[in-house]
């Protein structure tokens, strides 16, 4: 029998990103379910190519693993192994296993990502992976990993609230204003304003609704939303 174990990091580089398209926008985030080479909190070390058998084999059958809230919750019941979301890209690169996925438009999904966008601070930073170690090699000397993960089938990644692996912190939150400069331009050129036409927005707008934000404006979201209203009905014509 296989037993599936679990393992916690935070997110590293982590972006929250609110898309028009659903009812209530598309709760999107992106960060890392595991780091390569770090020695986590059980002694364990993931290496790189960990991952790349089941995510091929995800990749060719369509099958991914499951996002849930804490790996359901422990209790393992029906509604605790809901999934509250979809992972659409799982990739690994030199960092670890990256991961960008999608909540759901219900209660939980929309809880998560209150969570995650809190202020002064996120009140969940973590994601953690549930997997079923193929290969590993064990240590055999005291300054070495109590287990090199060299292969392991990934079930499912979680939200969580306590991750093991404290190396890894999230970076950034994405929200409605979250464009640089350069991006905003690049979005008014897009509707079909020169480069002049944007650097005047730019200039007598773009600074304004940014210093909304820091001072946390409660107008900040519908501007923004109108913006973007505005910027597709541009766009159609």
């Amino acid at each position: 029998m296989n037993t599936i174990e679990h393992k916690r990091v935070n997110l590293i580089d982590l972006v929250i990103e609110k898309k028009d398209g659903a009812p209530e926008g598309e709760m999107r985030f992106k960060g890392y379910g595991a780091v390569f080479g770090n020695i986590d909190s059980y002694g364990d070390v993931i290496e790189e190519g960990a991952f790349s058998k089941t995510l091929k084999e995800a990749r060719k059958s369509g099958t991914y693993p499951a996002m849930l809230l804490q790996h359901g919750g422990w209790g393992m019941s029906a509604q605790d192994l809901m999934p509250v979301g979809v992972w659409d890209t799982l990739e690994e690169d030199q960092k670890g296993l990256a991961s960008e996925g999608v909540l759901a438009p219900i209660q939980r999904g929309v809880e998560a990502y209150t969570l995650m966008k809190m202020k002064p601070r996120p009140a969940i930073t973590g994601l953690s992976i549930g997997y079923i170690p193929r290969k590993f090699s064990m240590g055999t000397k005291p300054d070495e990993p109590r287990r090199k993960l060299h292969e392991v089938e990934l079930v499912e990644i979680s939200l969580v609230t306590f991750p093991a692996n404290g190396k890894a912190r999230i970076s950034s939150v994405k929200s409605g204003m979250d464009f640089t400069e350069r991006e905003f331009e690049q979005l008014m050129q897009d509707a079909g304003l020169s480069r002049k036409e944007a650097r005047i927005v730019i200039s007598q707008g773009f600074r304004h609704l940014k210093a909304m934000q820091d001072a946390g404006s409660a107008e900040l979201d519908d501007i923004v939303a109108a913006i973007k209203h505005n910027t597709e009905l541009l766009q159609r014509i």
